[in-house]
């Protein structure tokens, strides 16, 4: 039988997610309904992220892989990892007999920024209305002493068929007409040294799209690797978006990975509605036309 996972997305479910505690997921790791999907993903070495889940992942977890499941990379010009088609969306989702019913807990070794919170990106623009991303990731799950087992994932079968709702994501021509408008607020995830343009350790230019504000995704963070509360949050992006509405926010990162994980955060402090540039900065610099500022705005 094929299944469907609708185009049009709903609110989440307020009962599942966008966090779920390490806790939590222990209790309902019995759950027929619940589905585990491991993404850990390491930029400068694309097999680490296998060779981690084989050697220790959370029980019955699938493993997710960034470059091949959760991106395109033979698509040119929109950045490092463009957005899956939903040829290959739909083999990974039938891999894991994910059907609208289950209950997705995506994790990584990142504290949700390679490759959780893109995950549960995609699952949003997929219409899954239940996902959750593990807040610690597998470190807080180590820690707290759960239980791990270590392989391959198990061999599902199924006909599941997903499509993207790319008109969620914001492409270059609405970014740029909406920039030369004022009528963004434009939030850029990465590191402030690399969003100043002092290093670039990935891509070939430095530096940031004009008007684009920093908020480096570890600020979402609290010392033990967890989300800040949401009180908190809402106290830090309400002066980054002004009088503009979260509507009105984009994300963006190197490559449209770690923006996710400031969509994310938002979404955590109910602060819902912002999207992401996809393309995001590889994507940017791919046309040496655009402008880049090294300024901090």
């Amino acid at each position: 039988m094929s299944s469907h996972v609708s185009q049009n997305p709903q609110i989440p479910n307020p009962s599942f997610g966008p966090l779920i505690s390490p806790e939590s997921l222990a209790q309902q790791i019995d759950d027929p309904k619940l589905l585990i999907v491991d993404c850990r993903a390491d930029i400068r070495d694309p097999t680490k992220g296998r060779a981690d889940y084989e050697a220790a992942h959370i029980p019955g977890a699938f493993f997710a892989d960034l470059d091949r499941d959760l991106s395109d990379l033979t698509l040119k010009g929109l950045g490092r990892h463009p957005l899956p088609g939903d040829a290959a969306l739909s083999a990974a989702f039938s891999r894991w007999n994910l059907t609208p019913d289950k209950h997705v807990v995506a994790y990584d070794d990142a504290q949700g920024a390679l490759a959780a919170a893109r995950f549960w990106w995609l699952l949003r623009l997929a219409g899954h209305t239940h996902a959750a991303v593990l807040d610690g990731g597998f470190a807080a799950w180590r820690a707290a002493d759960l239980p791990l087992e270590s392989g391959a994932e198990a061999k599902r079968h199924a006909d599941i068929h997903a499509t993207l709702d790319r008109h969620q994501v914001v492409w270059y021509d609405e970014l740029e007409r909406r920039r030369h408008e004022g009528t963004i607020v434009l939030l850029d995830a990465r590191a402030a040294p690399r969003y100043r343009g002092e290093v670039e350790p990935i891509d070939k230019k430095a530096g940031h799209i004009p008007g684009a504000l920093n908020r480096p995704f570890s600020d979402n963070l609290d010392a033990n690797g967890r989300f800040k509360s949401p009180e908190k949050l809402r106290g830090e992006f309400f002066p980054l978006i002004g009088v503009h509405t979260p509507h009105e926010v984009v994300h963006m990162c190197g490559s449209g990975v770690t923006a996710c994980h400031n969509l994310l955060a938002m979404e955590v402090a109910g602060m819902r509605g912002s999207r992401v540039f996809a393309p995001s900065w590889s994507g940017w610099i791919s046309d040496s036309g655009r402008p880049v500022s090294t300024t901090d705005s």
